[in-house]
């Protein structure tokens, strides 16, 4: 498993944090999301045979959260 931190913009309502954990949360070899409002941060465990960092960063990104920063371990 891998575990993936996505630094974003202020997020400005709960909607947008279950819109965010609802559907990165849905894609196949995602294991774990949990979006952090006070540090504007999204964490996610995932299997990286199944899906990819930067599969999940697109996802966040189409749904109008650019993500300004990455970190995978």
């Amino acid at each position: 498993m891998k575990k993936a931190v996505f630094g974003l913009e202020p997020l400005s309502c709960p909607t947008c944090i279950k819109k965010i954990e609802i559907t990165v949360g849905k894609l196949n070899g995602v294991e774990e999301v949990k979006v952090l409002f006070n540090s504007n941060k999204v964490r996610a465990q995932f299997d990286e045979n199944i899906v990819k960092a930067d599969q999940i960063n697109e996802v966040i990104t189409k749904l109008g959260y650019p993500v300004l920063s990455q970190k995978v371990s």
